[in-house]
């Protein structure tokens, strides 16, 4: 078998077998040649330890104690501006690994002996094979585990995850990037074995299930955390709604709807997708059951409220927090030809302009997890009275004045009075935009001043 590598990694093996060193390619970069993705991460494996590496890699560095050096490397080609200009080759010297008292990290490293001693510490099968310049290595049957589309951990699973209770969830997300089912022996000690991702960080927890929401198939990997109890610890909010019927046009309970909307949202964006999982979170708190139905009222300031708590576990930074409340409070728009360009404009005030898009995304995810078609009549006309108001003036920054304007016409210092000055001539602008031009809306300040609505800033 034989992989077209970049001329960098070949010139790395190369340089170690000149100097009398084995070298391979290990784990995602010789899975993913093997499954015809492409590779974002290049590392290798020897048995020349450290300080003979850096013998061979001038210029490389090493400030760890896991025995991996890195050697910088100018990129050939940068895919944006904003990307690095240096990328990092990491060499790794074989090793054994013992103790893993905080679940995590090896409370001892010692080299190893032999590349299949390396690769017997790796997570799973499809991580633990190598590649030489042509010859795949593969001691623990990943490729057989490759075609068969199987997660399987590499020897004893209740020995792995008690290393790195990490991998249960990293298990996870394979199966949702690859499209892969666990195999039932590993399935089945994750399930033991739940209970040690409670010695794991929020921020590694974290980013592990943002990989499985960004992933391919998000929504499998979702249902996987809930099979294995992983969701108990992670997100009991959304383990909630599960058996919590909805009635209506709905056919699923709250959680399995959760899901569906999730398998169904059109957006690529991570955030949408997480608004999309979680808008109708708050559902289980409010069900009121009336006449033999389900009600769910205000379920979606009480969710609103949730995600916040959600997202400061989780430790999302705070514009992101922000952006999901601002998503899961909104997501109840309704829409009917009556309605005046006000209480659109309104509506799209309260989204935003950049977001109005992206709260579409999950009304068509929310439509078509409950059981509707993707669209309909409705939406389609808000959609469309939606574009014809872009351009009206949706925030106080739109206004034809500002504070200065406001200071200089009342003649006082900055304090708060410019800001209920400014709220109250946007909301006769946001009634009517034609209102928005400097000479009416100063001539105005006076009235804004005078008037007790001026002390409450927009809804």
């Amino acid at each position: 078998m034989t992989f077209q590598l970049p001329a960098e990694v070949i010139d790395i093996l190369r340089k170690l077998k000149k100097a009398g060193f084995d070298g391979y390619l290990v784990g995602g970069a010789v899975r993913d040649l093997l499954t015809g993705r492409p590779v974002d991460d290049w590392d290798f494996t020897t048995d020349a330890i450290p300080s003979e590496i850096q013998k061979v890699f001038p210029g490389s560095f090493y400030d760890n104690k896991f025995g991996t050096v890195g050697i910088p490397r100018k990129k050939q080609e940068a895919r944006s501006k904003e990307q690095d200009e240096f990328e990092v080759f990491e060499i790794t010297t074989f090793r054994t690994e013992h103790g893993y008292s905080d679940k995590r990290r090896p409370d001892k490293v010692e080299w190893g002996k032999s590349l299949e001693e390396d690769l017997s510490r790796r997570d799973f099968t499809i991580n633990a094979m190598a590649l030489g310049e042509s010859e795949v290595i593969d001691p623990f049957g990943g490729q057989k585990d490759l075609e068969n589309k199987l997660i399987r951990a590499v020897g004893n699973p209740n020995e792995r995850f008690s290393e790195d209770a990490l991998r249960m969830m990293r298990a996870i997300r394979l199966g949702a990037e690859l499209g892969f089912g666990i195999e039932d022996k590993t399935l089945e000690a994750i399930k033991g074995n739940k209970g040690l991702i409670r010695e794991i960080s929020w921020e590694r927890i974290r980013d592990e299930f943002l990989k499985i929401i960004q992933s391919n198939f998000p929504a499998d990997g979702v249902k996987l955390l809930y099979s294995t109890e992983l969701l108990e610890f992670i997100l009991p909010e959304l383990v909630k709604g599960a058996g919590v019927p909805q009635g209506g046009h709905h056919i699923y309970d709250v959680f399995t709807h959760g899901l569906e909307s999730l398998r169904f949202c059109p957006s690529q964006d991570l955030w949408v997708r997480l608004a999309t999982l979680f808008h109708d979170v708050g559902k289980p708190w409010t069900m009121v059951t009336r006449d033999g139905k389900p009600t769910f009222y205000n379920h979606e300031v009480v969710g609103a409220r949730m995600v916040k708590v959600i997202a400061d576990r989780l430790r999302f930074p705070r514009e992101k927090r922000d952006f999901l409340w601002k998503m899961v409070r909104w997501h109840m728009f309704a829409y009917n030809p009556e309605m005046t360009d006000s209480a659109i404009r309104r509506f799209m005030r309260r989204v935003g302009k950049e977001d109005i898009p992206k709260m579409i995304e999950l009304r068509v995810g929310d439509r078509k997890g409950g059981g509707s078609k993707e669209t309909s009549w409705r939406l389609e006309e808000l959609k469309s009275r939606i574009a014809g108001l872009m351009n009206d003036p949706l925030t106080v920054a739109d206004l034809k004045i500002d504070g200065f304007d406001v200071m200089k016409a009342l003649n006082i210092k900055p304090g708060p009075v410019i800001g209920k000055v400014l709220n109250f001539l946007f909301e006769e602008v946001l009634e009517d935009p034609a209102k928005n031009n400097k000479d009416y809306l100063m001539s105005r300040i006076p009235a804004a001043v005078d008037s007790p609505d001026s002390q409450q800033g927009p809804d």
